[in-house]
Order: structure tokens, then sequence, then C-alpha cells
């Protein structure tokens, strides 16, 4: 994918992404950011880790700038990422790293300027003796997540599609947020959210059976 499309993405919630392009998929909300505030783009490479620290470690030194390094960790009971992972992760210019499983060392982790999103801590580390299981798809409580994709994530959650789905939701994402940026504009100067809504029209249209469709103007 382009830098000009990854910066755009960039600039976009991953909420304006989802209503613009039902296509996309959201990740488990247990999935959550180790530190608040951080927005990541970034290309996906996967690591299946079945409770063992070996296709974590590997993904990690198959990744560079701009990859998001996406583990299943196959567990809940331990972690699979702390401190030294983050910064080398950090060192390797790597977009972020997302975990369906444990992270530990959190505090560090929360300081880096690395975005981190994990289902939880804990202080344990499973060990590292299983052959690695690397760039593979993953299925992430039923969630599909392939090598190459790219993936956005803030506060709200993370979103994952092809460089063509990502694309394709663009145009209506950023009109999305020039519309909801311009009405909450409104309504800071007083106007009401009803005032730009068809909510009547809508419920009239549900009452009567009718599907409707609720929109903002």
């Amino acid at each position: 994918m382009s830098e000009p499309v990854l910066d755009r993405l960039r600039n976009l919630s991953t909420t304006s992404l989802v209503d613009a392009s039902p296509a996309l998929r959201v990740l488990p909300a247990r999935l959550r950011p180790v530190a608040p505030g951080h927005h990541l783009v970034g290309r996906v490479v996967t690591a299946r880790a079945e409770r063992d620290l070996m296709s974590v470690i590997h993904a990690l030194r198959e990744s560079g700038p701009g990859d998001v390094l996406v583990v299943d960790a196959g567990g809940d009971e331990r972690a699979v990422a702390g401190e030294l992972f983050g910064t080398e992760a950090l060192r390797r210019g790597l977009a972020g790293i997302v975990i369906l499983g444990r992270s530990r060392d959190t505090a560090t982790l929360a300081a880096l300027p690395l975005p981190v999103w994990s289902t939880g801590a804990a202080p344990n580390a499973y060990p590292a003796k299983a052959l690695p299981e690397t760039g593979v798809p993953l299925d992430l409580d039923g969630v599909r997540v392939n090598p190459g994709e790219i993936i956005v994530g803030d506060d709200d959650g993370l979103v994952v599609g092809s460089e063509d789905e990502l694309a394709a939701a663009l145009d209506g994402a950023e009109a999305i947020e020039e519309r909801e940026k311009a009405l909450r504009a409104r309504m800071l100067d007083g106007a009401s959210l009803f005032d730009a809504m068809n909510y009547d029209e809508h419920l009239a249209a549900l009452r009567e059976g009718r599907p409707g469709g609720l929109a903002f103007g």
C-alpha cells in the first residue's frame, strides 16, 4: 500500500472506517491497548504461539519498519511479550504489537512510543521450546487475520482488511469524519442533534413496518 494511502489511514478513526465499509473485520473486543491514546496503522506479520515464545521471537526477527506483529498466544495463562520484545520492536521500527493473549512489564510497555494491544497482563511468560509458526493466517476468536493485510487501531478497537478493502473505505470514512466534525461544531453552538437527524421519519417507517434508514444531515 502506498505511503499516501497509509497517511490517510493514520488520520482516520476505526469507527469511521467500519461505518464506511462493513467489509472490514473488527478484531475481538477483549483486545485492549496497554496505554490509551495511540493510533495504529501497519502491515500484518503473524505468529501462532500455541503457548510458547518461539513463534513470537521468530516473527519479531522477521519484522521491520511499518509492520504490526499480530500474535495468537493460544492461551491466557501467561504472557508472550514484555519490555524486551517491545523495545526490540521499537528499535526495528514496527508500527505496533497486537496480542490475543497476555503481555507483561506493562508499565514499561505503556511508556514506550509503540502501540501495544493485548487481552491483559500476567507476570509469568510461556517457555520457548516449540518450533516457530509464523506467516500463517490466524483465527482470533473467529476473526480471520492474514499476513500482509492492513490493520488500523485506536482506543475503540482494531480493524483489519486487505489493501483493496481499506483503500475502498477511505473516501467514505473521510466524508463521515468531515460531516461529523461539522455537526459537532453546530451542536457546540447550540443546535440539537435531532435537528440534523431524521429520527421522526425513521421511527414512523419502523412503526409502519418499513425498513426506514437513520441518517444525519
